[in-house]
Formats: C-alpha cells, sequence, structure tokens
C-alpha cells in the first residue's frame, strides 16, 4: 500500500460524521417497529403496545477478545449476536441494534469496514435493524458497545426468577466448545509469540474455534417454544458458564438446584480438545462461557415436550433452595456448584 492510499484510508480523512455516514450509507429497514434508523438525534421506534426489551453489552480489546487471533469481521458479528442473545433469553425477538466504538489510531477505515461487515451480516441473519451508535477515539485500543432493543407480548416474557420446584433443568445444543476453541487460540498465540514465524496449528479444529470465533444466538429455540406450546418458567443464556448461569436462576427463584454431570452435553471434538489439554469436558461446560446457549426450566409435566427433541437435553431439576446447588457425578457423589465461570473483574 502506497503512503497516499493509506492516508486516504484513515479514519481521520473522514471525521466522526463522515465515519459513520461510510458505514451506514446504504442500511435497509426490516422491522415495522423501525420508524427512524440512523441520521436523527435518536432513533424512533413504535411497538404497538407490546413489551420493549433493552440489553447492552461491552467489549474491550485485551480483556474480552485480541486481535492476534480474532478476525474483525468475525468480532463484529459475535459483538451484535451475543446481544441478540441476551434479548432471546427472554423470549422475545431482537429488532433495532446501537453500535458505539472507541477506536485508537491504529485501525484504519477498511480495518473498521471489517468490523461494521460483522455487525450488518449479524443484523441480517436475525433480521435486525442497525439504527444508530457513536465514535469516538481511544488511546486503549478498540472498545466495543452493542446494545439490543427487542420485543415481545407481555404474556410471553420469560425471567430469570420463576422456576418451582421439581421443575426440569434443560439446556439446548452442548457446552464447553467456546472455551476449548479459546484454549488452542490461546495456546498457538503463545507458541507464535515464543517461537515466532510459525504457522499456527488449527486443522481439524474447525467446531470448537467456530463456537469461539462465530457464535449463534438461539433464535430457532424460541420458535420451537411457541411451536410445542412451552414458556419456561426461567431462562437465561450460557455466557458465563453453566454453573455460574445456574446460581443465578436459583438464587432469582430462590430455587436449589440438581444436575447430573453424565447428563451435561458435550460435542465429541470439545471431549477430544478437552483431552488434548487435560481439561475435564465437564469443567469446560460448567465453567467455560460463552456458548450462547439457552438454560431454562419447565414444569416437569412438560417432559415429553422437551425430552423428545434432539436440541434440548434435561440435565437435572429444582429443589428447595436449602437442599442447595449439587451436581451429581456418575459414581453419586454430590459436588457443590460454585461460580468458577468467566468474570472480566477478577
Amino acid at each position: 500500500m502506497s503512503h497516499d492510499s493509506h492516508r486516504s484510508d484513515e479514519i481521520s480523512s473522514l471525521g466522526e460524521f463522515g465515519l459513520i455516514s461510510h458505514l451506514t450509507r446504504d442500511l435497509v429497514v426490516k422491522n415495522n417497529s423501525t420508524c427512524k434508523g440512523v441520521g436523527d438525534d435518536a432513533a424512533v421506534l413504535d411497538f404497538q403496545g407490546k413489551r420493549v426489551v433493552v440489553s447492552t453489552d461491552l467489549l474491550a480489546e485485551g480483556v474480552h477478545f485480541n486481535l492476534v487471533y480474532t478476525p474483525l469481521k468475525h468480532l463484529g458479528y459475535k459483538a451484535a449476536v451475543v446481544n441478540f442473545s441476551d434479548i432471546y433469553a427472554m423470549n422475545a425477538h431482537p429488532r433495532q441494534l446501537l453500535v458505539s466504538m472507541a477506536i485508537s489510531r491504529r485501525f484504519t477505515i477498511s480495518m473498521v469496514e471489517s468490523l461494521y461487515s460483522g455487525i450488518r451480516l449479524a443484523c441480517d441473519q436475525y433480521g435486525v435493524d442497525l439504527i444508530g451508535g457513536d465514535t469516538t477515539s481511544s488511546f486503549t485500543g478498540l472498545t466495543i458497545s452493542c446494545t439490543a432493543i427487542g420485543e415481545a407480548p407481555a404474556d410471553e416474557l420469560v425471567y430469570r426468577g420463576g422456576a418451582d420446584k421439581l421443575d426440569l433443568i434443560c439446556v439446548t445444543g452442548d457446552l464447553g466448545g467456546a472455551y476449548m476453541g479459546l484454549q488452542l487460540l490461546e495456546r498457538e498465540r503463545m507458541l507464535f509469540e515464543k517461537e515466532g514465524n510459525i504457522q499456527p496449528v488449527l486443522e481439524g479444529y474447525d467446531y470448537v474455534l467456530e463456537r469461539q470465533l462465530k457464535p449463534e444466538a438461539r433464535r430457532d429455540i424460541i420458535g420451537l417454544f411457541r411451536e410445542l406450546g412451552i414458556r419456561p418458567t426461567s431462562m437465561i443464556d450460557i455466557s458465563d458458564g453453566l454453573s455460574s448461569e445456574l446460581m443465578h436462576l436459583c438464587l432469582n427463584s430462590d430455587k436449589g438446584c440438581r444436575i447430573y454431570a453424565d447428563k451435561i452435553p458435550v460435542h465429541g471434538e470439545t471431549q477430544r480438545v478437552a483431552e488434548e489439554f487435560n481439561i475435564d469436558p465437564v469443567i469446560a461446560a460448567l465453567n467455560g462461557g460463552e456458548d450462547y446457549e439457552l438454560l431454562f426450566t419447565v414444569p416437569v409435566k412438560q417432559f415429553e415436550k422437551v425430552g423428545n427433541r434432539h436440541e434440548l437435553t434435561i440435565i437435572g431439576h429444582m429443589v428447595d433452595a436449602a437442599d442447595g446447588l449439587k451436581m451429581i457425578t456418575p459414581q453419586g457423589q454430590a459436588i457443590t456448584l460454585e461460580a468458577q465461570g468467566w468474570n472480566s473483574l477478577r
């Protein structure tokens, strides 16, 4: 790249408003609730009597992501999707997204375009309107803040509290994959920094890498609940690890739980990579996080409905709060669950 072409790719050549216009110049509105999107002092939304659900997430370079192995397009996609996941965890649908960024001088227009192309791809895939945000400069790398706005009829919303004693505890998909993908990427990064110019060995690890770099939110499950006539009694998405999320459900519902280690769903590749790293795959599922699957409870009378679906796994049941939070091993031993999942403030 010539010196002149590099200068023309500097963000300062556009300025803040020029950058926003450049990144959002051809957005098309998808939802009736979006009256006014990008281009005014505020977006205007009309939800016609439905409940509005709002969730926000902050991603900081060096804390939540490492650009040594995270492609900017993947990062943009993930930043949007993890917000959509919070809305689905309310049994609602995301409709709009606000994105704000603090960008350091090492980022060029084309780099920010890559990031935004991932955000826009996620919005297209999930039928969400990108309706605004903010950009500013940063001295400490890249920070992304996303706010998702969703909607649902009041009687369909599901909260973290609401589980009853004997309710079945269920999860979607499988767990631990994103954590093992992160372990793999960190191993290859450290080898690269130590050994210098060596190619990372990533063949044969497609599943765990995708779980880490390009997660998906479980929109399909919200549709499945409608199809099966199920409204969970409580629900949360698994961002910080199964153990931590179970604690949220139990605390908010004033219940204890019993889950069974051999019922926790783990993908074959996750199992293989965990063995390679000498990590118990159940520990990866309990404490790893970033799987963005849904953890929810349903009344025991729904056993037939949830028990016959390959997307859903029953892993235990709720008990009285006094009975505590325990995981039962295949040998019958009861282990007290602790919140050892992801905590950026540690």
